[in-house]
C-alpha cells in the first residue's frame, strides 16, 4: 500500500518521534511505500487566512465559499495542494500526535483546517447530486489509523475512566473528520503514560505499534453507521428502531448490534 504518515510533535527524540520512525520502518519492511508529512519539520503554518484563497483585504471572508472557489480554480497555495495530492495517492493514512488537552496539537488541527477544504473533503456531490459524507467522500476506500500518546495511564481512558473513553475523546477526529470524508477508520492506538516511559516501555509500545500496523490493511474498522446505510432519516437523525432508548456518541456505531449478533 501507499501510506501517508502525518506526525505532529516538535521533538523528534520524543516518544512520538521515536515511534513514528519505528512505525515507518515497520511499514517499509512489510513492503509498503511510506510518504511522510512531519508538520513541525515542514514548519507547517496552521493558521487559515484569506491569503489561502487570494481574497482581497477589504472583502468579507466566507471560508467555505472562498475555499471552494480557490479549490475549483486550482489556486490554493502549493503547500495545501501538495498535501491534498498526498491524500489522493494514499491507500492508508496514519495520523500520529500527542493528546494535548484532550485533542490534537494546533498544528495538526490547522493541517486539517487548511487541507480539508470545500470541494475536496466536504461539499462533494456524487453523480446522483447527493452530498458524499459519513462513509463516502474523497477518502472512500482508504484506511485511517490514529496513533496518540498520552500522559495519563491506560485505565483513565477506559470506558469508565475519568478522562473518558479514548474512542469518544477522539470522536470529532475519527467520525467527524476521517469518517465524514469517507475513510474506513480503524480503532485508535493509544499509548498511555508517555511522560514516565522507561526504555523497556518504549519497546513494548513499539511492539504494539508494529502489531497494529501489521493489520493496517485487514483489521476490522470502527463500525460507524454510514449516512446512506438506512439508519438515518431525512433529517440525519437515527430512526426510532435504531438503538432505541440510547443517546450520545456511541449510538453512531453499530457496536451494540455487533455484540448482540456475536
Amino acid at each position: 500500500m501507499d501510506v501517508l504518515w502525518v506526525v505532529a510533535h516538535p521533538e523528534p527524540r520524543s516518544l512520538t518521534g521515536v515511534l513514528a520512525a519505528e512505525g515507518r520502518a515497520a511499514l517499509e519492511e512489510q513492503g509498503h511505500r511510506v510518504e511522510v508529512s512531519d508538520l513541525y519539520a515542514m514548519r507547517w503554518d496552521p493558521v487559515l487566512t484569506r491569503e489561502d484563497y487570494g481574497l482581497d483585504a477589504d472583502a468579507r471572508l466566507f471560508v467555505s465559499d472562498e475555499s471552494r472557489r480557490a479549490y475549483d480554480a486550482g489556486t490554493l497555495p502549493p503547500e495545501i495542494r501538495a498535501e491534498q495530492e498526498k491524500l489522493r495517492r494514499a491507500d492508508a493514512v496514519v495520523l500520529q500526535f500527542p493528546l494535548w488537552w484532550f485533542g490534537m496539537p494546533a498544528i495538526l488541527k490547522g493541517w486539517v483546517d487548511r487541507v480539508f477544504v470545500d470541494g475536496f473533503a466536504y461539499g462533494v456531490r456524487g453523480p446522483d447530486g447527493r452530498t458524499r459524507r459519513y462513509g463516502d467522500g474523497v477518502l472512500a476506500g482508504k484506511r485511517a489509523l490514529v496513533v496518540t500518546t498520552t500522559g495519563g495511564p491506560d485505565s483513565a481512558f477506559g470506558p469508565r475512566g475519568i478522562n473518558g473513553h479514548a474512542e469518544e475523546l477522539l470522536f470529532p477526529l475519527l467520525h467527524g473528520t476521517l469518517f465524514y470524508a469517507g475513510a474506513t477508520v480503524l480503532p485508535p492506538l493509544l499509548v498511555p503514560g508517555a511522560d514516565r516511559f522507561a526504555e523497556s516501555d518504549r519497546f513494548r509500545a513499539g511492539a504494539a505499534l508494529r502489531e497494529r500496523l501489521g493489520g493496517l490493511g485487514t483489521d476490522a474498522p470502527l463500525p460507524f453507521r454510514p449516512q446512506r446505510g438506512g439508519d438515518y432519516d431525512e433529517h440525519l437523525v437515527l430512526r426510532p428502531h435504531v438503538a432505541p432508548g440510547r443517546a450520545g456518541l456511541s449510538v453512531h456505531t453499530a457496536a451494540a448490534e455487533v455484540r448482540a449478533a456475536g
